[in-house]
């Protein structure tokens, strides 16, 4: 069947006008800009054919704001540095750098948690049935939270913040169960399994 659409025509605009309303409102816009604006002001040479700013002593991260900078009339027009630093098309090698460090974190958390020793770790541990267990150990942590955190973006800045989140599973275990239970032999091979999986850590 059809399905009804309604449009709304509002009784105080004029349609008819709509280009030279836009027109008008450019117009405005761009008289307000010049108030504080100098670029149009000046009329800088174009670039000399071959031009090479200098780049002594600039990042390979940061080359691309450099040479924007160099440009005559970018300074002049009230761009620093810093702005140029922070546009998007400068920030693609972080961006890449930080999907591959979440790719490379999920990856060595998802074998540990296919480890056979690591069932004890995989979800929080329930308070309601171990009704102590937040009394005795004050920053709970296991894998199912650890996945979550890589999974948003900005907690993890390096293997080693992911290592050590991992080994505090291991000693909150270790500090909570008795050596001779099931879970702190758990612990005991997961602590020797992150030592051949983070071994430059």
């Amino acid at each position: 069947g059809a399905t009804m659409v309604e449009c709304y025509m509002h009784p105080s605009i004029d349609y008819t006008r709509i280009p030279e309303m836009i027109k008008a409102q450019r117009e405005f816009l761009l008289k307000r800009i010049r108030l504080v604006a100098k670029s149009h002001r000046v009329i800088y040479p174009p670039l000399p054919c071959g031009f090479q700013p200098i780049l002594e002593g600039v990042s390979r991260n940061n080359e691309s704001a450099a040479r924007s900078m160099a440009i005559p009339g970018v300074a002049e027009a009230g761009w620093t540095f810093n702005d140029l630093i922070s546009t998007p098309g400068n920030n693609k090698d972080a961006d890449r750098l930080k999907n591959h460090l979440k790719s490379e974190l999920l990856q060595l958390v998802r074998k540990t948690e296919e480890q056979q020793f690591s069932w004890p770790f995989r979800l929080p541990v329930d308070a309601n049935d171990v009704q102590d267990y937040l009394d005795v150990i004050k920053d709970p942590i296991d894998l199912s939270t650890i996945e979550k955190r890589i999974k948003k973006g900005d907690w993890y800045k390096s293997k080693k913040m992911l290592y050590v989140d991992l080994m505090r599973i291991v000693q909150n275990c270790k500090t909570y169960n008795d050596s001779s239970s099931s879970y702190h032999e758990c612990a005991v091979s997961l602590e020797t399994y992150l030592g051949t999986l983070f071994e430059d850590c």
